[in-house]
């Protein structure tokens, strides 16, 4: 008997049956790293990015990948060995991505727009033999000193096509360490965004990435798993860094796929708006801000015309957003639910589910993928709740975990008989006001209906009666006069209990973002720091 939700459910027998059957069959650990290496021999003349106008073909992000395992080889740095990697994005970081996949050596991620003593933190933390990163990167005295004290050797980024990596000067060697151990069948040792909290490490496994990247290329009925490798005509766009487990998977993907792709190092409108124009992509997208962005911009309808959808990631997107995209332009918001830690989205909408599904599962966060078991538990006892059950979710797959053993997640959730998830908020993030627990996405809901609040959140912070108290920093809808406190609150009557309502409001110009421009909870709670509010 399989279980779903802790109860026996016929339709999980459909379910079972999209699942192919080789899905948690693996071919060995080296199929990203020679998937990778095979497309980049296949036409050194064909176009791999575009950066900033300039032009980069597969021969010349080859010429990065050789160039760096020459320089990692003559290190003596084996397999599985970690690399620390200052992921831009930029051409030659994405080189050197790939360059420490094909070598199947193991990526440590440094984000480098970490103020420079957390990145030395973090090198002093992960020790690594070596560090990888461009002359913005090692020009910080902090990330130099620290790659020196733990004795790593240095890598430089050069930019320069004909000599695109070169040894930092006093880094030439790796020193006696200790130094991190060697990770095996981890591919990306992973610094999760930190929304909630501080940022922590998650492997994610060659096989782990292998499994993704095979499930989402049989989406493409062509597909065949023995087929060479190929390299596809048609260019992406990338703008999610590679430091978040979004630009990751698709800078991953798109070596083992041979993908072109238009790089953009950071998102903005313009930059999203000229990549449509030009490329004619049938889908394109981003995380919730970024829609909100795009919508709010009101972009004529023409220019979205290649479009067939869009995508949306990193965060739940609000229904009501969808609902007006699709109003305005046509276009269905295929969302995806993920994790760092699943090295991608394990649940998502299809534009088939969404044109049979939206309306009578609006707001859900989509479909469980195949071979990707849910089920809700009582946060308190752990016991399996019936389906359609609010509680704490629990996910069971070939990517997840050992594949045998429910991993639990800090979602709050509702999964329903047909296996459409709804995330209800984060159990982890909960404040407990006077003995009231309250759950900041239901505040941050109610507080966005408000005429007035474009984009809202709710954190709690230190009470000396009453423990915590939930507080909210907010950003006014264009063109509407700023809410006082006395209107949110007395809006927010209407619809919450009274120990849900924040003690403080704070307009912003904008919230604290993560790379991957989720709003960063610590941060919020910063802008807080020093104030004295009233409970």
């Amino acid at each position: 008997m399989v279980v779903l939700c802790g109860h026996r459910n016929k339709t999980l027998d459909i379910w079972r049956r999209w699942a192919p059957a080789e899905y948690g069959k693996v071919t060995k650990l080296s199929y990203i790293a020679e998937q990778t290496k095979a497309v980049l021999d296949l036409d050194p003349s064909r176009l791999a990015l575009e950066y900033e106008d300039a032009v980069w073909t597969w021969g010349d992000m080859r010429a990065i990948v050789r160039s760096l395992n020459e320089k990692l080889d003559g290190l003596g740095l084996p397999e599985a060995a970690g690399v620390g990697c200052l992921l831009r994005n930029r051409p030659a970081h994405m080189g050197a991505l790939w360059g420490v996949i094909v070598g199947e050596r193991c990526v440590v991620t440094l984000n480098p727009v970490m103020a420079d003593e957390k990145i030395a933190a973090d090198i002093r933390k992960m020790r690594p033999p070596v560090v990888v990163g461009s002359a913005d990167d090692w020009d910080r005295r902090a990330v130099a000193e620290a790659a020196r004290e733990v004795g790593a050797a240095g890598l430089l980024l050069t930019g320069d096509k004909a000599d695109p990596v070169a040894f930092v000067p006093g880094l030439e060697k790796i020193g006696s360490g200790p130094h991190l151990e060697r990770q095996p069948g981890v591919a990306v040792l992973m610094l999760t965004s930190g929304t909630t909290g501080e940022p922590k490490r998650a492997p994610l496994g060659y096989r782990q990435l292998e499994l993704n990247i095979k499930r989402a290329a049989r989406a493409d009925r062509n597909w065949r798993e023995e087929d060479p490798p190929t390299l596809k005509d048609e260019v992406g766009l990338a703008f999610s860094p590679l430091v978040h487990i979004s630009g990751m998977y698709f800078a991953v993907a798109a070596g083992v796929q041979g993908r072109p792709l238009r790089l953009l190092e950071r998102f903005s409108v313009e930059g999203w708006r000229k990549a449509i124009r030009e490329l004619k992509p049938k889908q394109a997208g981003g995380p919730p801000t970024a829609l909100k962005m795009i919508y709010d911009a009101d972009l004529p309808k023409e220019e979205l015309s290649s479009l067939v959808a869009l995508t949306c990631g990193t965060a739940g997107v609000s229904p009501d957003l969808v609902d007006a995209i699709y109003e305005r332009y046509g276009l269905p918001v295929l969302s995806t639910y993920g994790a760092t830690e699943f090295a991608g989205a394990i649940c998502g909408w299809s534009l088939a589910n969404y044109q049979k599904y939206w309306k009578q599962k609006r707001g859900s966060a989509g479909r469980m993928h195949p071979g990707v078991e849910a089920r809700t538990v009582d946060p308190e006892t752990g016991e399996p709740l019936p389906p359609d059950t609010p509680g704490l979710l629990e996910l069971r797959s070939a990517v997840i975990g050992d594949g045998q053993n429910w991993v639990k997640t800090s979602d709050l959730a509702r999964v329903d008989p047909e296996h459409f998830l709804w995330v209800l908020g984060r159990a982890d993030n909960a404040i407990i006001r006077g003995g009231f627990k309250v759950h900041p996405d239901e505040v941050v809901k109610a507080l966005e209906q408000h005429p007035g609040v474009r984009e809202a959140s709710v954190v709690g912070v230190a009470d000396e009666r009453l423990g915590h108290v939930p507080v909210a920093a907010f950003i006014a809808a264009e063109g509407a006069p700023i809410p006082s406190e006395a209107d949110l609150a007395g809006f927010l009557r209407e619809r919450l209990a009274p120990y849900q309502i924040p003690v403080k409001f704070k307009p912003v110009a904008d919230l604290p973002r993560t790379p991957s421009m989720k709003v960063s909870m610590p941060a919020v709670r910063a802008l807080f720091e020093g104030e004295t509010v009233a409970s």
